[in-house]
């Protein structure tokens, strides 16, 4: 893998991007079932060379209201409150990363995106917001066979926000996500990051 890894991430999903198929409409283009946003996916639409079942240190908190899935708490993580939080990372470019991020922020993707850049650069342990929004903050969380593991989130921790009740098809979405984390988490540990067997509650708190 070390001769492909010039331009690859490990996008690390804690939320709806857990199920392979909503994240292949940020990618590809379309809709989600249940959801109220159509995609116009990913300037490279090719999908993941690789992808597999994590568990993340922290937490995640639900907050904000969804457009996307017609209101409703919002996943975010938060890496300073002690979890486990089941995640999937998966194996794109650099771009297709930047990519959707800025469709999460309900842009179209666009090349003056500096996540593209940010997430091969910055060293393990960062965090970078490149602007307010809640899914605006790069996180750097580990490298795996030297490819940097990155997610985003929002700016601010789990307490500076109130936390919302997600909708039920955004927890549908994160639901079949679990389960698919659980599928492919026969691979092992990396670093911090460890196999996980564990399902999201419907609170606005830790999974």
């Amino acid at each position: 893998m070390n001769g492909m890894s010039q331009g690859l991430v490990w996008y690390v999903s804690y939320g709806s991007n857990m199920h392979r198929d909503r994240l292949a409409c940020y990618l590809q283009g379309g809709r989600p079932p249940g959801a109220f946003v159509t995609y116009p996916g990913a300037r490279n639409s090719a999908p993941p060379l690789a992808e597999m079942g994590i568990e993340l240190p922290g937490s995640i908190y639900f907050a904000g209201s969804s457009t996307v899935w017609g209101g409703g708490g919002m996943a975010f993580y938060d890496h300073h409150v002690p979890g486990p939080t089941p995640a999937k990372a998966y194996l794109i470019t650099a771009q297709q990363f930047a990519d959707v991020a800025d469709q999460e922020m309900n842009r179209p993707p666009s090349s003056d995106n500096p996540l593209e850049t940010l997430a091969c650069e910055l060293p393990v342990g960062s965090a970078h917001s490149v602007g307010p929004g809640g899914y605006e903050t790069l996180l750097v969380l580990d490298r795996a066979d030297s490819i940097p593991m990155v997610t985003f989130t929002a700016p601010h921790g789990s307490d500076a926000v109130t936390h919302t009740i997600p909708g039920e098809p955004y927890l549908t979405m994160l639901r079949l996500g679990v389960e698919e984390v659980i599928s492919v988490s026969t691979v092992g540990s990396v670093s911090t990051l460890n196999s996980v067997a564990a399902t999201p509650r419907p609170a606005a708190a830790q999974v």
